[in-house]
């Protein structure tokens, strides 16, 4: 297999999910600036151009909005399968494995292998945050788009203030605002309803070849196998 072959091979997953995620990018923007020209229009203002309106706070917003509650879900999901399981899910780890494990099974340590990671061999707080990286830059990402969904939602929020010729609002004021969490909220419960379905359906139901699937003769309660 030549080179660039066996990169896509190797790297399917990553490269169709990063091109899905920039088409839909690209797509939100003309969809929106066409949406967001309908209403200038209609009120005889100017319309902008895509370029100009990716810029907007009315596509930061909804990107951001979108961003903070995805990782919120992963940071909770890859957080909560430390400590909690779910008998039968591929999603979940062995029913006697719940905690955070021995350094004999993370492989650190003492027991890291030749190929393992120079920082699992590491010890004090270099491996301390190695162990919990994935944890910690899902919970940053969300954190951060977080802050810019509101200061982003606070902008827009305020333009539609002064269009109604109403005081503008701070920061503050905003994000403890009735609007701000409802925009939130809808976000959350959707991403927490999608993971409580994978983990719940998982047990019952089969992707053939999938890992996120346990093959399709495991038992219902086999808990932590994958396809």
């Amino acid at each position: 297999m030549s080179g660039p072959a066996r990169f896509l091979r190797d790297n399917g997953l990553s490269l169709v999910f990063g091109a899905g995620f920039l088409l839909s990018l690209v797509g939100q923007a003309v969809a929106g600036c066409a949406e967001l020209n309908t209403v200038l229009t209609s009120a005889s203002l100017a319309p902008v151009g895509c370029a100009d309106y990716v810029l907007t706070s009315d596509y930061l917003v909804d990107v951001t909005e979108n961003w903070q509650s995805e990782f919120l879900q992963f940071f909770l999901f890859v957080s909560a399968t430390v400590w909690l399981v779910q008998r039968g899910s591929p999603e979940s780890k062995p029913l006697d494995r719940i905690g955070r494990e021995s350094d004999e099974e993370q492989k650190t340590g003492a027991y890291a292998r030749p190929d393992s990671p120079v920082s699992a061999s590491a010890g004090g707080l270099r491996q301390g945050l190695y162990s919990n990286s994935l944890g910690i830059v899902m919970g940053l990402v969300f954190v951060l788009s977080w802050l810019a969904q509101s200061v982003t939602g606070r902008v827009t929020f305020n333009e539609d203030q002064l269009r109604e010729y109403q005081e503008p609002v701070d920061w503050v004021t905003y994000v403890t605002s009735a609007e701000f969490w409802n925009r939130t909220l809808q976000n959350w419960q959707s991403e927490l309803l999608a993971v409580a379905s994978m983990v719940v359906l998982s047990v019952y139901l089969r992707q053939r070849g999938s890992p996120e699937s346990k093959p399709v003769g495991a038992a219902h309660t086999s808990t932590g196998v994958e396809g």
